[in-house]
């Protein structure tokens, strides 16, 4: 007797039923009562389990769904962000989406306790990734990497309270930029802030300003530069102006300042920094702020954010939104060193895009003003106006598809032309071929545009290319 459980109650009592049931309507015999009794068993157990579930569906706490058109508008935000990768030179990576618990533990400071523990399942602690860093710091000391320039684009996950109206959730999509190894001071640091300047303009965000951290700074001097805190101070009194060359300018005007070495070297750095910025014409985008405040554990020098100087457009009925940054990075220099065995440090510094509150601002502007959005790229339909003609349905689309061009028909043996066409108008299909007995005879086919739904004979064998032209001209 095979058993039960590998199927659905319901699926046995139905092949049982067929299989065992007598050719009359009389238990005659041994296996018909068989079958009359695994009937009874297997109904008894479906009333006694019923099918419906008894929970609420809905996705967990700070996740959610995306549908078609919500996919397309995510797809051109990540389309800008990754073109403007490849256009850099980086070369993409993946890694898996849980870690060894201790290589995430005491990255990430007070933030720790927002990683999410998975349980043992088989000798190993583990944890799913909290961000795309300190993976990718993971990777190059595991694979003894010296220089690297990296995208990587996935998911995440932090054990926060989400806050939807500001794009903030437990699940979400990170679009990381990264460059690794020693190179000549500020050169990879400006590339950053020059990326990150070139996706924020091409997703037409509006206005905004990259801040950096002057808390970072002033460390950076103390620290590494040996700078003594008051003068660093002194520095900071500056900083308090909010600014960028014009007050690095102000600064090297500064006896005070000019006259200590240390804190020579310290301007120049950030000098050569705000040089640079200039020449790739972004210098007016960025200016320090004593406000800004990063808690990851591993940044070892200058962080900085990107932040909307406009208040996004809203949807009517929406909630204010505040965003917060729509961009942020720095440098950590230590973060590779932390994972070696020899403490061999690979100095690094990147940027991440926020992918999900850019997404929100995105979405509400184009609830804002009415916009519509594709969901397919489909750029033919193939209709007919005439019954059984599916077989010519199928030659003709497996011809357009085999062509390269993006086609689509109905799944029907006699569908309504009128119902072909309201198709295409509502997908937003451009161009419809249609085939029938007159079409068939002549050796041609019409090419109906649906916007202007202006037709036009072609001969069969230019179809593809008349196809090509007019969609290489729209």
């Amino acid at each position: 007797m095979p058993q039960l459980g590998l199927l659905p109650r319901r699926t046995w009592a139905a092949l049982l039923s067929q299989l065992l049931r007598p050719p009359r309507a009389a238990c005659t015999g041994a296996v018909s009562c068989h079958s009359q009794v695994a009937e009874a068993v297997l109904t008894s157990q479906m009333k006694s389990h019923p099918e419906k579930p008894n929970f609420i569906i809905k996705t967990p706490k700070g996740t959610r769904d995306l549908s078609p058109q919500q996919m397309v508008v995510r797809e051109k935000i990540l389309d800008v962000v990754v073109s403007c990768f490849k256009r850099h030179g980086a070369k993409t990576l993946d890694t898996p989406a849980f870690e060894l618990t201790e290589m995430l533990a005491e990255k990430y400071g007070e933030e720790s306790g927002l990683i999410y523990d998975l349980k043992d399942q088989g000798g190993e602690l583990l944890s799913l990734r909290y961000d795309l860093t300190v993976p990718f710091a993971r990777y190059l000391a595991m694979n003894k990497v010296k220089k690297m320039k990296r995208y990587h684009v996935g998911k995440v996950w932090r054990r926060e309270s989400p806050t939807i109206v500001q794009g903030r959730y437990r699940e979400f999509c990170q679009c990381d930029f990264d460059i690794a190894g020693q190179f000549d001071p500020m050169i990879p640091d400006a590339e950053c802030l020059k990326i990150m300047c070139e996706i924020l303009s091409g997703l037409q965000l509006g206005d905004f300003l990259i801040k950096m951290c002057w808390k970072d700074v002033r460390h950076e001097m103390v620290a590494k530069k040996g700078l003594a805190p008051e003068v660093a101070d002194r520095i900071g009194d500056y900083v308090q102006c909010h600014g960028g060359v014009s007050l690095v300018e102000q600064m090297f005007q500064d006896l005070r300042l000019s006259q200590n070495k240390k804190a020579l070297e310290g301007l120049e750095d950030l000098k050569l920094l705000f040089e640079y910025l200039t020449l790739l014409g972004i210098a007016e985008k960025v200016s320090f702020d004593l406000s800004l405040a990063r808690g990851l554990n591993y940044y070892t020098g200058v962080i900085y954010e990107a932040v909307l100087l406009q208040s996004p457009v809203q949807a009517e009925g929406e909630q204010p939104l505040s965003v917060g940054s729509v961009a942020a990075g720095g440098r950590y220099d230590g973060l590779v060193g932390m994972f070696d065995p020899k403490g061999h440090m690979v100095p690094c510094v990147g940027l991440s895009i926020g992918v999900e509150r850019i997404f929100y601002i995105v979405e509400q502007r184009m609830k804002s003003f009415g916009e519509k959005v594709r969901t397919t790229e489909t750029q033919v339909f193939v209709a007919t106006p005439q019954k059984n003609f599916l077989q010519e349905r199928l030659k003709l689309i497996a011809e357009l598809w085999d062509a390269g061009i993006k086609t689509e028909m109905l799944y029907k043996n006699n569908p309504k032309l009128l119902t072909q066409l309201h198709y295409c108008e509502n997908m937003g299909i451009p161009l419809v071929v249609i085939i029938g007995e007159q079409e068939l005879k002549e050796g041609v086919i019409k090419l109906r545009s649906v916007a202007s739904r202006e037709e036009v004979a072609i001969k069969r064998e230019n179809l593809v290319a008349e196809i090509q032209k007019r969609l290489s001209e729209s």
